[in-house]
């Protein structure tokens, strides 16, 4: 079923506007591409992980739901919930952590997406991406959020600068640098 350009855009209007019947029409649509972002940030990750993505989709679209905010557009959407999704990863991740009183296997994610070079260190924790996020946040929070949409959301360049209203050769560069940074950050052993 193709969607209609705008179409995800003006349900969440409506939706915003108290439209119930907007809801139930946006619902299979959002699923459908939230569902292609879990399975392909899922596919990257270790075994260790528990959560299946449908699993994930359906937890956060429960927040989702919940969340008191005047959507504008499908990017700010998409981009609310890679937040949510990443919400949810790293407190399953420090959950099984504590449960396994830090014995266990952590939940492990490949930076195959954040750096296309080479390095000895090929896959890190989710809490210890979830640490160098903050961290880069810190200082400038447009990295971490580009980070964040592409790497959790699934956003594409474009739709990421959408998300951020900004031009897309500006996020081209940010995603560069900040992923540039990201990878020295993780590499350098603060964080593994």
């Amino acid at each position: 079923m193709a969607e209609r350009p705008g179409a995800v855009t003006e349900l969440l209007m409506a939706w915003s506007d108290g439209d119930q019947q907007a809801l139930d029409s946006l619902i299979p649509i959002v699923h459908a591409e939230l569902l292609r972002a879990a399975r392909r940030y899922l596919a990257r990750e270790g075994s260790g992980h528990l959560l299946q993505p449908t699993a994930l989709v359906n937890e956060a679209y429960l927040k989702l739901v919940d969340q008191r905010v005047r959507w504008q557009n499908r990017a700010q959407f998409f981009g609310v919930a890679a937040q949510v999704m990443r919400r949810i990863l790293v407190d399953q991740a420090r959950n099984r952590k504590r449960l396994k009183r830090g014995g266990g296997q952590a939940i492990t994610i490949s930076l195959d997406r954040i750096e296309a070079g080479t390095s000895a260190v090929d896959r890190l924790d989710v809490i210890a991406l979830d640490r160098s996020l903050q961290a880069l946040a810190q200082l400038d929070p447009d990295y971490g959020r580009l980070i964040e949409l592409r790497f959790f959301g699934g956003l594409t360049l474009e739709e990421a600068a959408a998300a951020m209203q900004l031009s897309p050769s500006s996020v081209k560069r940010m995603w560069r640098s900040a992923r540039a940074w990201l990878y020295r950050d993780l590499t350098q052993g603060a964080n593994v």
